[in-house]
């Protein structure tokens, strides 16, 4: 995360804003597969879970060398369309004439490296099907770690856009292959051959893929199309303020997502193996859980966003159209972690892909047909902030939250009661503290990067306390602390 902030701030500061707009966009939208996943990805994660169960390494080799060279098959013919219609398509995101050829070329050089990125990239998906998320963690940030001294070294030596994009790319690649090798060792009777692949494999993967695919499709539309409305409704230049102002809350989001991935395989093994209470149980907890980790989180960022898009970006004094863009984005992330993430991550792995694809399609149009309206009608990259918060609060609150309460046992009240109110609660004190701080007149408060890191975590260390004093009980406190005494060296040894 820390490399984040730093890479983020050095791109921000080394590219031009139509470079830092135009490499927004190629990460944001085509990085994440639209036209090349097929929800394969989400199948071959249950399908490791539940096939993992049997211990059938056949059948899950089946599946797997059916998914890999599929995949290779589409890539191929994902290339060979990008390179006939590079042209247009940078054309229609409004890039300057002096950028366009340049642009072009990366168009095509980022497509050629993603087609070989979506075969590896299924092997990281095998690591969180096989429950080794820590594994999967782990070779992610080693390409991160490799990914922010290529950066450096291309705005260090003035490289080229296209270089950059190589570096990345490369980031990308290597970690991935590294999962394959980890994956496959852990499965010594999966073997991978193109002998294997079989279209009735995949027709019957698909099954499940296809809902799969649409429910990722449909978080694409809902999550990573607003840089891509920004481009095309505004121009691409303005990506660069409306991506100053929503980092936080992507950051937001990279730290919180970590319990629905972790228990997205743990949904799919309790499913196969029919235990439904357990399922149950870990829905409620889950959820409580994540509310409990992300509230403290998301008052901190809020009461110091202007600071930490000040430490993000550089500039000394935001704008504050980017401001309120943070601020919108930042309690959008906060809406899907509390209603979105846990439930739809598990119950996603758990035999309900019909209804949530359902769920999420709707509620994805939703959001770009508001967006697209709202950023043409303002002429504002606040329409399309405005635009993502609204169906999220009303399809989280309206839709997921009763589907929950049902899946969970319980009445909405008793669940908002478990899950969130108690979360809240011990973040009472820590909101009362932060507005003191933040209103005092002795200090500028979060004026200087140093005092937005002090009071920043002053704060979210009362917040710790306030959890820890009124959300937990007795018990759990006692759990806690039995796992912290564990992982200590002096238990250690």
């Amino acid at each position: 995360m820390g490399l984040g902030v730093v890479t983020f701030r050095l791109l921000y500061q080394g590219l031009s804003k139509e470079e830092f707009g135009f490499w927004s966009l190629l990460w944001s939208v085509f990085g994440y597969g639209v036209l090349l996943d097929f929800g394969f990805g989400y199948a071959a994660q249950k399908r490791v879970a539940e096939l993992s169960v049997k211990k059938n390494w056949d059948s899950l080799g089946r599946v797997l060398s059916s998914i890999v060279f599929f995949y290779f098959a589409s890539a191929a013919i994902l290339v060979l369309v990008a390179s006939f219609f590079s042209g247009q398509l940078v054309g229609f995101l409004g890039v300057s004439v002096e950028n366009r050829e340049v642009f072009r070329g990366s168009l095509f050089l980022f497509v050629l490296g993603m087609g070989f990125a979506f075969p590896l990239g299924i092997f990281p998906e095998v690591l969180r099907g096989q429950q080794r998320l820590w594994v999967a963690n782990l070779i992610s940030m080693g390409g991160m770690i490799a990914n922010f001294i290529g950066v450096c070294a291309v705005l260090w030596f003035k490289l080229g856009f296209n270089v950059l994009i190589g570096f990345s790319l490369a980031c990308v690649l290597i970690p991935d292959a590294v999962a394959m090798i980890l994956a496959l060792r852990h499965m010594p009777g999966v073997k991978l051959s193109w002998r294997l692949f079989s279209m009735a494999q995949v027709r019957e993967t698909s099954r499940f893929s296809l809902y799969a695919y649409l429910n990722m499709l449909s978080n694409i539309l809902r999550n990573k199309t607003d840089q891509l409305v920004v481009g095309s409704v505004l121009s691409v230049g303005a990506v660069a303020p409306y991506q100053a102002g929503g980092k936080v809350g992507e950051m937001f989001h990279l730290l919180t997502r970590q319990i629905s991935e972790a228990l997205s395989p743990a949904a799919a093994h309790l499913h196969a193996s029919g235990d439904r209470e357990a399922l149950r149980r870990m829905l409620v907890s889950g959820m409580r859980w994540s509310v409990m980790a992300a509230t403290p989180l998301y008052i901190v960022s809020a009461l110091y966003l202007t600071g930490l898009v000040r430490l993000l970006t550089g500039e000394v004094t935001p704008s504050m159209e980017t401001v309120w863009v943070g601020h919108l984005l930042l309690f959008w992330y906060w809406s899907l972690v509390v209603t979105h993430l846990v439930f739809k991550r598990m119950f996603m792995m758990a035999g309900q892909e019909r209804r949530m694809m359902w769920q999420g399609v709707t509620e994805a149009l939703t959001n770009l047909a508001l967006s697209v309206f709202l950023t043409w009608h303002l002429g504002s990259i606040m329409g399309v902030a405005i635009g993502s918060v609204i169906p999220t609060f009303l399809f989280g609150w309206g839709v997921l939250w009763p589907w929950a309460a049902v899946e969970a046992g319980l009445t909405r009240f008793a669940l908002f009661r478990r899950v969130v109110l108690g979360s809240v609660a011990g973040c009472v004190p820590m909101l009362i503290v932060g507005l003191l701080l933040r209103y005092q007149s002795f200090w500028a408060s979060g004026s200087t990067t140093l005092l937005v890191l002090v009071e920043g975590g002053s704060v979210f260390a009362v917040g710790l306390a306030g959890l820890w004093t009124f959300s937990l009980d007795a018990t759990e406190r006692a759990q806690v602390l039995e796992k912290v005494l564990k992982r200590s060296p002096r238990q250690g040894a």
